[in-house]
C-alpha cells in the first residue's frame, strides 16, 4: 500500500512539474516574441519606412536600372509642363520617369549612359545629380 501511495504521489509529481515546464516556456516565448531571438535576447527596432524622395528613389533603384539621374530645376522651384517636355524630349532613353519631393526633382531610371546623349544640354537648364551608384 505504501509503495502504491508513493508511485502516485511521484507520477502526480512528474506531471505537475511537466506542465509547469511547459507553461513556463510558452509563457517565456510568448512574452519576448520571435523578435527577441537575435544576439543578447535583446530585439531590434524595425527600420522607419522610407518616404519622400528616399522611397521614391529606392522605386527606381528596384528597376535595376544601369544608370539613375535625379533631375531639378537650378531656381529651385517645382518642375513644369514645359520642364517635363524638355526632359522627354532631350533623354528619350529614360525608360522610368518619377517626380519627387512636390514636383521638384525628376528621378529618371534608365539603361542608357546619358553622358553620350544630350546629358551636357540638360545640364544648361538643370541641376543634375548621378545617383547611378549610391
Amino acid at each position: 500500500m505504501m509503495l502504491r501511495k508513493f508511485c502516485l504521489n511521484s507520477l502526480a509529481a512528474l506531471a505537475l512539474l511537466s506542465v509547469g515546464i511547459l507553461f513556463a516556456s510558452c509563457t517565456k516565448e510568448n512574452r519576448n516574441g520571435p523578435a527577441a531571438s537575435g544576439p543578447g535576447g535583446a530585439a531590434s527596432p524595425a527600420p522607419s519606412p522610407k518616404t519622400g524622395f528616399e522611397a521614391d528613389l529606392e522605386f527606381v533603384r528596384k528597376g535595376q536600372y544601369t544608370y539613375i539621374w535625379v533631375f531639378s530645376r537650378k531656381d529651385g522651384k517645382p518642375l513644369d509642363a514645359s520642364d517635363a517636355a524638355y526632359l522627354r524630349a532631350n533623354a528619350p532613353q529614360v525608360v522610368d520617369w518619377i517626380i519627387s519631393e512636390e514636383g521638384k526633382r525628376a528621378i529618371a531610371g534608365t539603361n542608357f549612359d546619358l553622358e553620350r546623349g544630350n546629358l551636357g544640354l540638360l545640364r544648361k537648364r538643370f541641376n543634375v545629380a548621378d545617383y547611378t551608384s549610391e
